[in-house]
């Protein structure tokens, strides 16, 4: 018994595991010894571990077990914990999915990472590591817990320094009202090493869930750039009008003006052209995590690029306003379109449909050049 309680706290594996253990490998030891035995079972009794073995209703009370026996029996009892000690680590592993962990850096392997979690290793795959990331073997590394994975060597633990996940987990770590759920984090779009935007909203009217974030003198977010290598964070405010949100999630840009179609989840957004370069951002890097963060597609132009479609050869007004009244905004609506698809547009027929296309088109070679 007090084997059997000492492995249960050392390997975290539980008393009746081990007792069935026991009883699986007293009946491989039967097996071997006995073939010719039928209806044997061995019990075991869970509080005082008295062994009682039965064939065909009868006791036996010396089983005369050889060394072959006894050799098959302790072969069955290793495997059965070194099965349930594999499930232990999955379940505990698997119930900190989603969360970050520590651990040493044991060596590493084709550039990835192999991580001394305690009881396990993690893996850090060379795809999952932040390019501004600096660690050598023997440094504590924390890390994401992106997937837990059973295998026939036990489970494969994933870890991630590049997950989104990462940053979201950081900030519920850090910032209390987060942690309470005072503050809640409406979405994550990252890009490792570069730049993160964090969406937040509040749900209380007395709390800023901005300043939540960024805590005193910066600190709170200060320390979860520090541990992401220096990473720029942009803390978003959530809002439920979406044209206000798209205007905090494209900050630090100014808007002009914003053309939403709800139906393809996409936005036009014209700036002035100072404003240009600062809405998409280096690499084009702004607007693309903003689209990311909304789930939209996001279309950032200058005011100068604008081409008003009564400006286009052969569109008046009158053909401008029904353009815009079929849905028809810009030229690059034009463009997306056939001439079957602006003939479906009352009052306009096949030659004009062609005619605006064309000119569409002409207008489109001018601005380029």
């Amino acid at each position: 018994m007090s084997s059997l309680e000492s492995i249960e706290k050392e390997k975290g594996i539980r008393k009746e595991v081990l007792i069935d253990a026991i009883r699986q490998a007293l009946m491989s030891a039967c097996r071997k010894t006995y073939p010719d035995w039928k209806d044997t079972e061995i019990q075991i009794n869970p509080d005082t571990f008295d062994i009682h073995l039965l064939s065909e209703g009868k006791e036996v009370y010396d089983a005369g077990f050889g060394r072959i026996a006894a050799q098959t029996a302790k072969q069955v009892i290793i495997q059965k914990i070194r099965e349930a000690e594999r499930d232990s680590i999955y379940t505990d592993f698997n119930a900190r999915q989603g969360d970050i962990i520590s651990g040493e850096i044991h060596r590493i392997e084709k550039k990835a990472f192999i991580v001394d979690l305690g009881k396990a290793e993690g893996i850090l795959p060379a795809r999952e590591q932040s390019p501004v990331d600096d660690y050598r073997q023997g440094d504590i590394i924390r890390s994401y817990v992106l997937e837990v994975k059973k295998t026939p060597r036990g489970p494969e633990i994933i870890l991630s320094r590049a997950h989104a996940g990462l940053v979201k987990r950081l900030f519920e770590l850090e910032v209390p009202e987060i942690h309470e759920g005072i503050v809640q984090i409406k979405g994550v779009a990252r890009e490792a090493g570069s730049r993160t935007k964090i969406a937040v909203a509040s749900q209380d009217e007395k709390i800023d869930c901005v300043g939540s974030c960024v805590g005193v003198r910066g600190q709170r977010v200060k320390n979860i750039v520090r541990e992401l290598g220096g990473e720029k964070i942009d803390i978003v405010r959530f809002s439920d009008d979406f044209e206000a949100y798209l205007k905090n999630a494209m900050a630090p840009a100014e808007l002009a003006e914003i053309k939403t179609n709800r139906e393809n989840q996409s936005a036009e957004i014209l700036v002035q052209d100072d404003q240009l370069s600062l809405a998409i951002g280096k690499k084009g890097q702004n607007v693309r995590l903003a689209s990311k963060l909304l789930g939209w597609r996001l279309d950032v132009r200058s005011l100068s690029q604008k081409v008003p479609l009564s400006s286009l050869d052969g569109v008046g007004d009158k053909t401008s306003e029904l353009l815009k009244q079929a849905g028809v905004q810009s030229l690059k609506d034009i463009l997306k379109s056939s001439p079957e698809d602006l003939m479906k547009i009352p009052g306009i027929g096949e030659k004009t449909a062609e005619k605006i296309i064309a000119a569409a088109q002409k207008a489109l070679l001018e601005k380029d050049s």
